[in-house]
């Protein structure tokens, strides 16, 4: 060997065992993958913080503390999201809105939820209040057929995809909007799946739903998880608008939901392909792990309403089976504060929406001597679901009706003695009344049997829990729970007379009602039904005539 190759040759080595020494040794790919959802229920378009009760939510403490609207929402996201997150949501984002969403068919609150990167949401029995039509048109564009355009300009329609797996077309079977959706993050593959509440046919006007068929929960969930399963989809969550009762003034991260609730059923029964429930509906927050038909711990959770908790969950997912690892999961309920800064690009936009309902909205339409709010007495009567009642009998006076009954859910907000801006303490403005009765129900009549009204009262119990319907001044009648569903309404009475079973009375209600909603049926039994204003327009007629309004006396409604 020649000096030159000698010397080129231990060049060679040396440099070989220098490279052997720095090397280090190739790490080993994590075997899981790190991902977090942050979710929203209910936001019912609340781009402002809500008013009274509706506006407060309990802490991690225990207090009642100033919560939601759509700014202090979306720093809360922005704080909490990272780049491994995706932002969900479960349902009626909009429906029963405020006047500055609902304006503009709730375009608003939709552009915001994809503005904040909400990326899929489970229809809600709320996104149908305008009819399945408007619900497509929400999806995927184009201007009101009836209003036109926004101020915006055209509607593009929104930018997240509405999940219903259980919403089928009668016609074909098919279902009404996508079933389920698959988004990528952090090299892994996550599969949603959408329900909304099997009764929505009795909580929705019908004629908006017509042709559809709302499917039981479990059954197209796990039709759903099949699917994705076939796709190589092991990662699953189950975005369903049903939820479950919890007891009153529950902290965020309790559990104490009610096991014969809707929503305890879904998240106990659905496949156990699917590694999490997050909820909605019932407008309770709660943070639970319940069991699979497996066996296996797997969350369920819900996050109250009006945007005023999100609900953060984090788990990883192993690589190798693209399955999540369920001891892994970790919930977290956040109370949405209002003691942080609010988003200014966020607070911009719903200034700018505000001022474009502003001139309607600001309008006083009457004053109230003190808060007329939705806290129930014992019985389930509140103060502004009885003044309703009141204001609903006078606006159908003119057509012979005796009685009215409101149901308590399409209340919507309290009115406050506590100026909520300019107005001054006591007025009531023309959006105030809008929060409070958004959906432009129509008031009528029927006349029913005292019979028949002995029994459209026991309807206010089944076995989905109780529904007090709000009785104008003229109708009392005394409970008893103890006794079994269908015999714990008796001591009727009409203007202080006993209702006789034989005998007919006019019965005035919302077109909701009349029509059957909320299980209420017997309406649907009425003869000689005729159609009055709309509910709104009764509340501001009355206001407008009898302003100051007192909160009426809670004794309607006796017993326990």
């Amino acid at each position: 060997m020649t000096r030159r190759s000698m010397i080129l040759a231990l060049a060679v080595a040396g440099l070989s065992g220098v490279a052997a020494v720095a090397q280090p040794a190739l790490a080993r790919p994590a075997p899981t993958a790190d991902v977090r959802l942050l979710s929203l229920n209910d936001f019912h378009g609340n781009l402002e913080p809500a008013t009274g009760s509706s506006g407060t939510a309990i802490d991690e403490s225990g207090a009642a503390v100033p919560a939601g609207g759509a700014a202090y929402a979306a720093t809360h996201l922005k704080r909490l999201g990272n780049r491994n997150s995706l932002t969900v949501a479960q349902g009626d984002m909009i429906g029963g809105s405020p006047l500055i969403s609902a304006a503009y068919h709730d375009e608003p609150s939709v552009e915001f939820l994809g503005k904040v990167g909400v990326t899929a949401s489970a229809v809600g029995n709320h996104e149908f209040d305008e009819g399945y039509k408007e619900l497509l048109r929400i999806q995927k564009g184009g201007c009101h057929p009836t209003d036109g355009c926004s101020p915006a300009g055209k509607w593009k329609g929104a930018e997240f995809d509405y999940l219903s797996a259980n919403v089928l077309k009668e016609k074909n079977g098919k279902t009404l909007l996508k079933p389920w959706t698959v988004r990528r993050v952090n090299g892994v593959k996550v599969g949603f799946i959408g329900v909304v509440t099997k009764t929505t046919p009795t909580i929705v006007s019908a004629d908006g739903i017509k042709g559809l068929r709302f499917e039981d929960e479990v059954v197209a969930a796990n039709r759903s998880a099949r699917e994705l399963r076939k796709r190589g989809v092991r990662a699953m969550v189950l975005l369903v608008h049903e939820g479950s009762n919890v007891p009153q003034n529950q902290r965020p991260d309790a559990c104490g939901v009610a096991p014969e609730s809707a929503g305890t059923r879904i998240a106990q029964d659905a496949d156990p392909e699917i590694d999490m429930v997050l909820s909605g509906h019932t407008h309770q927050q709660y943070l639970c792990t319940l069991k699979d038909p497996d066996g296996r711990p797997r969350l369920y959770s819900s996050g109250s309403s009006f945007g005023k908790v999100i609900t953060q969950v984090d788990f990883k997912v192993d690589k190798k089976s693209g399955d999540v690892v369920r001891s892994t999961v970790v919930g977290d309920n956040h109370v949405v504060t209002r003691d942080v800064p609010p988003d200014p690009a966020t607070e911009k936009f719903v200034r700018t929406w505000k001022e474009r309902t502003a001139a309607i909205a600001d309008k006083p339409i009457g004053k109230i001597t003190a808060d007329l709010d939705r806290k129930p007495s014992p019985t389930g009567e509140t103060a502004l679901g009885d003044a309703i009642a009141d204001l609903q009998l006078a606006s159908m006076k003119d057509k012979g009706a005796q009685v009215a009954l409101m149901n308590p859910g399409g209340v919507r907000a309290d009115l406050t003695f506590k100026a909520s801006g300019s107005e001054g303490d006591g007025v009531v403005t023309y959006g105030e009344a809008f929060a409070v009765q958004p959906f432009s129900n129509v008031m009528g009549q029927v006349t029913l049997t005292g019979e028949q009204l002995d029994k459209l009262l026991e309807q206010q119990w089944t076995g989905a829990g109780e529904k007090i319907l709000q009785p104008s001044a003229t109708l009392r009648f005394a409970i008893d729970r103890a006794r079994p569903v269908g015999d714990r309404v008796s001591a009727i009475t009409i203007d202080g007379k006993p209702v006789d079973p034989a005998a007919s009375y006019k019965v005035a209600a919302n077109n909701f009602l009349l029509g059957g909603g909320d299980g209420f049926t017997v309406f649907k039994d009425g003869k000689d039904q005729v159609l009055g204003p709309v509910d709104l327009d009764a509340l501001v007629t009355y206001f407008g005539a009898n302003s100051p309004v007192a909160p009426p006396k809670l004794d309607r409604i006796t017993g326990k």
